[in-house]
């Protein structure tokens, strides 16, 4: 596995919050992450699939004709 694991500091930059966002994250298991002795670490992967998984498209608006609708 060659994906790079990410400090609660980095993964906090990355999504341009503060540090206490993705500590809230693991501590309701909410996103997956690796506990090393007493440190944890966010899977890069798992960032960024958090990411497009909470992304919101945008809506398209269809514009309304005009006709049919009285003057």
């Amino acid at each position: 596995m060659t994906d790079l694991l990410l400090t609660v500091d980095q993964a906090a930059e990355r999504l341009g919050t503060t540090a206490r966002f993705p500590r809230r994250l693991i501590a309701e298991r909410r996103i997956a992450f690796v506990k090393i002795g007493s440190h944890v670490r966010i899977p890069e992967s798992v960032l960024v699939a958090y990411i497009e998984g909470h992304t919101v498209q945008p809506v398209r608006l269809r514009r309304r004709s005009r006709l049919g609708r009285a003057a």
